[in-house]
């Protein structure tokens, strides 16, 4: 998609989202030039919510007012990437994900700066860097034990040394469907697997395996902290009765 027809698109999509989700939204800027991230290399910021608080004692569109801004540059480079881009679903989530954060700060919550937090976190796990273990539980829930932070899926299961001795593989449930993957060797403190063969098309779908804690072990690490030990692994997932429906 060229950048006239990226603007076209993009205006008219923000043209039909109601009013009442663009109180205090002073318009959509659309630009040419791709905006890389600050920090990681090849990661590419699509859009922003450019907030300006007046003061005030309470939020309101008349003091919190935004522009989102959406950045054809960075679109066309991740498409290059992937020949399954999909330019018009893009710019529509990513001027939802934007004026949620006006919304979010209109209403004084930070629920998607735990979102962002998250997957700035998972873009230096896959960089090599020192990462919060934990990050994926500031996404968004998407039911008991399961996180996403943007297009990947995790499902979280905690397991004592006993539980995963007795584990022959390991077993979740993803989108109504029952799988199974190979039990890794090492539980370790948190242990991601990600599971190839399961979730939409450029979806990542990860176990994560927890270790529990017992009141013992948790008042020793607040005496002596340490880091936990942190394991990758991938496995492949195998529907169990498939065509049949678990509840998530």
């Amino acid at each position: 998609m060229d950048f006239t027809d990226f603007e076209a698109y993009a205006r008219d999509a923000y043209e039909e989202i109601p009013d009442a989700f663009k109180a205090g939204v002073d318009g959509l800027v659309v630009r040419k030039d791709p905006v890389e991230h600050p920090d990681h290399e090849g990661v590419w910021t699509l859009g922003e919510c450019l907030t300006e608080e007046h003061l005030s004692d309470f939020g309101s569109a008349e003091t919190t007012r935004s522009v989102i801004a959406l950045y054809w540059g960075s679109f066309a480079a991740l498409a290059k990437r992937s020949r399954d881009f999909d330019w018009e679903d893009e710019i529509w989530e990513t001027l939802t994900h934007e004026l949620r954060h006006h919304l979010e700060s209109l209403a004084g919550d930070d629920a998607l700066e735990d979102v962002d937090y998250a997957a700035a976190e998972s873009f230096k796990r896959f960089d090599g860097d020192p990462f919060d273990p934990w990050y994926y539980q500031r996404g968004d829930p998407a039911g008991p034990g399961r996180f996403r932070v943007e297009r990947d899926l995790y499902v979280e299961i905690e397991l004592d040394s006993d539980d995963f001795d007795r584990l022959t593989d390991v077993r979740f449930d993803v989108e109504g469907r029952r799988y199974r993957a190979p039990r890794p060797e090492e539980l370790g403190d948190v242990h991601f697997i990600e599971v190839e063969g399961v979730g939409a098309p450029g979806d990542r779908v990860e176990v994560v395996l927890v270790r529990k804690r017992t009141w013992w072990a948790a008042l020793l690490g607040a005496v002596v902290p340490r880091a936990p030990t942190v394991l990758e692994s991938i496995g492949v997932g195998e529907p169990l009765d498939p065509g049949g429906y678990s509840a998530p």
